[in-house]
């Protein structure tokens, strides 16, 4: 009888210790940051996949795809107000001023948007464009007169037409409430931005359907 009361005693305190350590340490322990979830496919082809999977956030899952997008919009920014800008001040058509104060305006907004969505869900943003966008702007610098506006307005054209697939296919494919608002403010602004781009005249469609990125 005493050995059952010794044991039965024993397995008592046991259990009320472990319920003492589950309540005394902190719920901050548990990682306050969206869960990771098992990784699936990085989603639309050509996204970047960061390896960290898809996490659950308060927005619905957040895929590797999602955050190559949100990245992008960011990074887009980065280098077409900049070329934006330079466009009011060096262009000599008015479409081209036009195009360039677009560009200004939209992605102004846009870049709101896409640092507000990043702080939300934890994704980390680039803060200088990339090496190809940084040619692409040294390419518009060495340009002069007619030569600058061509060369503006086709690399912002073909740049804008590869991010209008993309911006199409994370709006139809996302599950993140945050990731499809700013992919239809994207679709919205990259829409406008060909639309004047286009305006100027100045588009080479045949170098644009072949692939053709303009060198100097």
């Amino acid at each position: 009888m005493a050995t059952r009361y010794t044991i039965g005693s024993g397995l008592v305190i046991t259990a009320l210790a472990l319920t003492l350590i589950a309540l005394l340490i902190p719920v901050d322990s548990f990682g306050s940051r969206p869960a990771a979830a098992v990784a699936g496919p990085a989603g639309p082809t050509g996204a970047d996949d960061d390896g960290g999977g898809t996490l659950s956030t308060a927005f619905g899952p957040l895929t590797a795809a999602d955050r190559d997008f949100i990245r992008k919009v960011r990074l887009a920014g980065l280098w077409e107000l900049p070329a934006g800008r330079q466009a009011q001040q060096r262009g000599s058509r008015p479409a081209i001023k036009t195009a360039g104060q677009h560009l200004i305006d939209g992605h102004t907004e846009l870049d709101r948007q896409v640092i507000q969505v990043g702080q939300a869900l934890g994704v980390d943003l680039p803060n200088q464009p990339s090496a190809q966008q940084q040619d692409w702007l040294g390419q518009m610098n060495r340009a002069r007169g007619e030569e600058y506006e061509r060369l503006f307005t086709q690399l912002l054209r073909a740049a804008h037409g590869k991010v209008f697939a993309l911006v199409a296919q994370i709006r139809g494919q996302t599950k993140n409430s945050m990731v499809r608002a700013l992919a239809t403010s994207a679709n919205t602004t990259v829409l406008d931005h060909i639309t004047v781009l286009e305006d100027t005249g100045l588009v080479d469609f045949d170098a644009l359907s072949n692939n053709v990125q303009p060198t100097k």
